[in-house]
């Protein structure tokens, strides 16, 4: 029993001697945490970039495609063979080329037979009108009749319209054999020659000898938004809208203007049909060829800030925007996107700093610091 005591009275003491240890260490805690006084207002590290005033345009991109401004399919207009052809498939022509010569031989022989009536009744009128000048010379001496005056001079003029005709039939024929050599009525690129030497052609086939595209300039038709049209025929009442075709996956584009706006909207789409003629002097733009339109429809003077600086929230679209080292609210109304920009209609000016990256550790007031932008960004 009395071992038992003392047991407990050690553990009794033990108890103590443990919490005079912990109140003694809090207070000596107490008493540091209250030396270190107030601690300082965190600090974000973000990521700066400025609102800038400068020209943006006023663009629609679309779809567009490739179109001729002359497309030609040359045909025979005589039943004749094919003697010569003088291009190379897919080759470049030039505005009176020789395409195809065909066989003139039977015009040659129709021409030559037509001169030769041609000069028969010029000889026969020649005779005719010696016969006039006699009998007019005779019936002034009362040696001859006025009917025979009267049939001299209806045989010349008989005459007369029979030479007419001749020399028609022999510009006919003239017309028909230019129709021999086939030239290219203007500078593009040809096709595939349909016929080759010693074909058999003529006016009733439905296949073309070979077709001729212009290529330098040539059209790229694109639709439109109707919301836009009206801006659209204004810019070209004063001559500042342009149209650039780009082919997708190439660097290489094609600049030009708004030729021709369709007379009618789309009711079904809410579309319109724009065509653009471009200059295509290097041939970049091939017929056919689906293109990235972009119709600049005039040019503002805007305040831009990086897309990725906009925030929203249930309130609207908003910006932290950095002043004496701290980043403040700032709403801000979005008109539009241009090439990863943002442009601002109201709630900026132009030189304000712009948080682009750090936002989400952001509030009103929050103390924040910069660095730098990382490359490319």
């Amino acid at each position: 029993m009395k071992k038992r005591s003392l047991m407990i009275f050690a553990g009794v003491l033990l108890v103590g001697a443990s919490a005079a240890a912990f109140a003694t260490r809090s207070s000596w805690m107490g008493t540091g945490a209250s030396a270190q006084g107030p601690q300082r207002p965190r600090t974000v590290s973000v990521e700066l970039a400025t609102a800038e005033r400068k020209q943006v345009p006023v663009d629609v991109d679309a779809i567009g495609t490739v179109t001729p401004i002359s497309s030609v399919a040359l045909k025979s207009r005589l039943e004749t063979t094919i003697l010569d052809v003088h291009f190379e498939d897919g080759a470049k022509v030039n505005e009176g080329d020789l395409l195809f010569t065909l066989d003139a031989r039977q015009i040659d022989a129709q021409i030559e037979q037509a001169t030769g009536m041609l000069a028969k009744d010029q000889a026969q009128l020649e005779g005719a009108l010696r016969d006039l000048k006699r009998y007019s010379e005779l019936i002034g001496k009362g040696a001859t009749t006025q009917v025979n005056v009267d049939n001299a001079r209806t045989q010349a003029d008989i005459l007369i319209g029979t030479i007419k005709a001749d020399q028609a039939a022999l510009d006919n024929l003239k017309v028909q054999k230019s129709y021999t050599l086939i030239r290219a009525p203007f500078s593009g690129r040809i096709s595939a020659a349909n016929v080759k030497v010693g074909n058999f052609v003529r006016p009733a086939d439905t296949a073309p000898l070979a077709v001729i595209n212009q290529m330098a300039p040539v059209y790229v038709t694109f639709a439109i938004p109707q919301r836009v049209l009206v801006d659209l025929r204004e810019a070209m009442a004063g001559g500042g809208s342009r149209v650039t075709a780009t082919i997708p996956g190439h660097q290489r584009s094609e600049e030009g203007k708004v030729a021709m706006v369709e007379n009618t909207v789309d009711a079904t789409t809410g579309m319109v049909t724009v065509r653009g003629v471009m200059n295509n002097e290097n041939e970049t733009l091939w017929p056919g060829t689906l293109v990235a339109t972009k119709l600049v429809i005039r040019v503002e003077n805007s305040v831009v800030v990086p897309t990725v600086a906009v925030q929203r929230s249930q309130s609207g679209n908003y910006v932290f925007v950095v002043r004496d080292g701290a980043a403040r609210v700032q709403p801000v109304k979005v008109e539009r996107t241009f090439q990863g920009t943002s442009v601002i209609l109201e709630g900026l000016s132009g030189g304000e700093n712009v948080v682009v990256d750090g936002q989400l550790l952001l509030s009103d007031g929050t103390r924040v610091e910069s660095r730098a932008r990382k490359a490319g960004a």
